[in-house]
């Protein structure tokens, strides 16, 4: 099976992002594009100047891929468990469907997405990132933000969502996105689109597969039909990430993270557990290193003879001892 080239993987989350419902070149267009377009309605001269501006526009909307997004990690075992058994009901019924579905480690909600182009950019946008911590928690001034997930939807046919319940909180959310959309341009970082915001919890997307999508055009939204109207639970609001769409995934199928920003009470706990997940991780390390190296026969031959050797020795001191009649026998 081939790996998937950095393409296959942009278009896959792609399918993810608030503007799926929508060509994702036509409407991540970014502010070069818009010039393009411009300079194109002053050169109506001959047919080589617009198919020059053609080239140019194509070249500007390739450079201005989004490949890092800033997410809303879901962690509610309920919600993550209530995905599952949604998810296991519809492959029940079809099996293709079964490599459309996303990894509860990977659910979230896209805040903003965002072109880095190198180090340096990627560099600018985690301190963006944590120059919007301050702002929002302005924003939220001490309160909680819960998210409420409730009933099922689609875009296309082609990406099955769970909603968030419209309320107080979700308005919230939607000034948070648009306060960091405006840091991080203001910063020189081409994020954000021009579609409104539109969070949603992407659980099933054809995009995954290429094959799939060759045998499955749509999605029967019978499949889900039970769940359409189903309560899912409620996320609190206590990180935000910048994640890389290309990089490779962590263990738990979690987006590859540059940065973070926590909020509330739950601050100082969060530190403690990932400097206790850092800790693990290194011990883990260490012992399969250990253990990797016990299992070297030319290794497990050595401790043989040392123990082998420091018995021998040991047996022939109490020998000579008994026989010395030296009283530390």
């Amino acid at each position: 099976m081939r790996e998937p080239c950095p393409a296959d993987l942009v278009e896959s989350l792609m399918a993810e992002m608030p503007f799926v419902d929508t060509d994702m070149e036509d409407e991540f267009v970014m502010h070069a594009t818009s010039e393009i377009n411009i300079k194109k309605k002053r050169k109506r001269t001959t047919g080589r100047e617009i198919e020059e501006g053609s080239e140019r526009k194509k070249k500007k909307k390739k450079q201005y891929q989004p490949n890092y997004f800033i997410s809303l990690p879901i962690t509610n075992p309920e919600i993550t468990g209530s995905i599952q058994a949604v998810q296991d009901a519809i492959i029940q019924k079809d099996q293709r469907l079964s490599k459309a579905m996303v990894r509860s480690g990977s659910l979230h909600v896209t805040m903003l997405v965002m072109h880095l182009a190198n180090e340096e950019e990627i560099s600018i946008a985690v301190g963006a990132l944590s120059d919007s911590k301050d702002f929002v928690e302005d924003l939220l001034k001490g309160k909680i933000v819960d998210l409420s997930f409730q009933g099922i939807d689609h875009f296309k046919n082609e990406v099955g969502f769970v909603k968030l319940a419209e309320n107080d909180h979700t308005t919230i959310l939607t000034e948070i996105a648009e306060t960091m959309k405006k840091i991080f341009q203001e910063k020189g970082i081409l994020a954000g689109e021009e579609r409104a915001f539109k969070p949603h919890l992407t659980f099933m997307k054809l995009s995954k597969s290429t094959q799939l999508r060759k045998q499955v055009k749509k999605i029967d939204s019978s499949l889900y039909e039970d769940f359409k109207s189903r309560y899912f639970g409620d996320e609190i609001l206590h990180r935000l990430d910048l994640c890389s769409m290309l990089k490779k995934k962590q263990p738990n199928g979690y987006y590859y993270c540059e940065s973070s920003i926590v909020f509330g009470k739950s601050h100082e706990a969060d530190l403690v557990k990932e400097a206790l997940h850092r800790e693990t991780q290194a011990l883990l390390s260490r012992l399969n290193q250990i253990k990797e190296l016990l299992s070297s026969p030319e290794i497990r031959t050595k401790i043989s003879k040392e123990l082998f050797e420091d018995r021998h020795n040991s047996n022939s001191k109490w020998k000579s001892c008994i026989d010395s009649g030296s009283p530390n026998a």
